[in-house]
């Protein structure tokens, strides 16, 4: 999954921050979908890469339930983890015990579930 990526990270469209971020959810049939961070002047208008590729299996038919894992890298050399938007939408999607791995561009990973992630979610509960 690292060398894969590594290669998205190249699809990364951030001219603002030089930040590139790239990631895959892996769904429970074993298809994969990619995602990377798209920057624009309106800084609110950016995409993160993990919810860039939870919307592409979603606009393919994919539902909460659906996903089994996901993996995220940052380009930084460092790992990085999802921003709290994007664990929003993790924990919309995501059973809790689904498994998120961060990668770094230097071969380590570190491995959470998605309530570990996200211990206090905000959901359609609260909506009642």
């Amino acid at each position: 999954m690292q060398e894969k990526l590594k290669e998205l990270l190249k699809n990364s469209y951030s001219p603002y921050s030089n930040f590139k971020v790239a990631a895959i959810v892996v769904m429970k049939d074993g298809k994969e979908f990619n995602g990377v961070n798209v920057e624009n002047a309106s800084y609110g208008a950016a995409i993160c890469a993990e919810r860039s590729a939870i919307v592409s299996a979603i606009s393919n038919g994919y539902r909460n339930g659906d996903f089994k894992e996901l993996h995220v890298m940052v380009g930084s050399g460092k790992i990085g983890m999802p921003c709290f938007i994007c664990r929003q939408v993790i924990s919309e999607m995501f059973e809790k015990n689904c498994a998120v791995y961060c990668y770094d561009t230097n071969g380590n990973v570190d491995k959470y579930t998605v309530e570990q992630i996200c211990p206090y979610p905000f959901n359609s509960e609260d909506l009642r």
